[in-house]
């Protein structure tokens, strides 16, 4: 029980993948979980670098335990089985970051070609899994009076898009499913005040990760946004699950970007300004 130990979603690649990283950084070992456990595709077949393995091995090389686990948000019995060999194998989850989405079609339709199936399977992989898994590992944390939750939450579920998605803006149904999402930390907070236990939302901003490239491949989103590397939300992940000053963002949302800008938790990223140059 004295090892500390990490629950990452979605940990074959982008966000997901650097987080584990960043935690094994600040010393905890890691579950990576994915649905891609070698390198492999995408749902639809396009090309997808990134697996559970890779990430593991990049875990391990650090000098900490990975232990990957196949976990698929649309497959309930694989998140009860991730949760199960987790805890027989290392006996509790000390952080749990909600991280994986759907990267399946239909996140960039158009509402009026929305397939209602389409849609379901978002929210079951994008809201109801998730629901279901902090359903598993919440009650040992309560048991513990110790655990952290973090929740990928995006941007596009807190505000309009700038422009239609496949013109620089993003889709109603994937926004919905982050726009549900986003509630759960703040209702988690009012339900559990135990000072040991912290439920925070990470915004991480324009984040350019391989599903990204994959969802927006001509790059309209890139023009107007500035991107941010994937190591930079991992970074305020790894601060939120190890920093005591963390707690005061229990029930709130975090903008990554932001704070590891404040907290210099992350080198800055951002191309200089060509009139910054000339000043210097």
């Amino acid at each position: 029980m004295s090892r500390k130990v990490a629950f990452v979603t979605g940990a074959s690649r982008g966000i997901g993948r650097a987080s584990a990283i960043a935690l094994a950084g600040v010393g905890y070992d890691v579950v990576v979980t994915a649905r891609t456990m070698q390198e492999g595709r995408s749902a639809d077949g396009r090309p997808l670098p990134g697996s559970v393995e890779t990430t593991a091995s990049e875990v391990r090389a650090l000098g900490r335990d990975a232990l990957p686990l196949r976990l698929d948000l649309l497959d309930r019995a694989s998140i009860d089985t991730a949760v199960s060999q987790t805890l027989s194998s290392w006996g509790h989850i000390d952080v749990l970051l909600n991280n994986g989405i759907y990267t399946g079609p239909g996140s960039m339709d158009l509402l009026l070609d929305l397939d209602l199936a389409t849609v379901e399977t978002m929210f079951q992989a994008n809201l109801f899994s998730q629901l279901h898994l902090v359903q598993k590992v919440l009650p040992g944390m309560l048991e513990r009076s110790e655990g952290v939750i973090i929740n990928m939450v995006s941007g596009a579920g807190l505000s309009d898009p700038p422009a239609p998605a496949g013109k620089g803006g993003w889709g109603f149904a994937y926004a919905a499913t982050k726009a549900a999402f986003h509630r759960m930390a703040g209702v988690l907070r009012v339900e559990h005040p135990d000072p040991g236990l912290r439920f925070v939302n990470v915004e991480p901003g324009f984040v350019v990760t391989e599903a990204m490239k994959l969802n927006d491949p001509s790059g309209e989103i890139h023009k107007r946004f500035q991107g941010a590397p994937p190591e930079v939300p991992a970074a305020v992940i790894a601060w939120l699950a190890s920093s005591p000053e963390a707690a005061e963002w229990n029930g709130r949302t975090v903008v990554a970007q932001k704070l590891a800008l404040d907290r210099d938790l992350h080198p800055d990223w951002r191309p200089t300004r060509p009139d910054a140059q000339r000043d210097a």
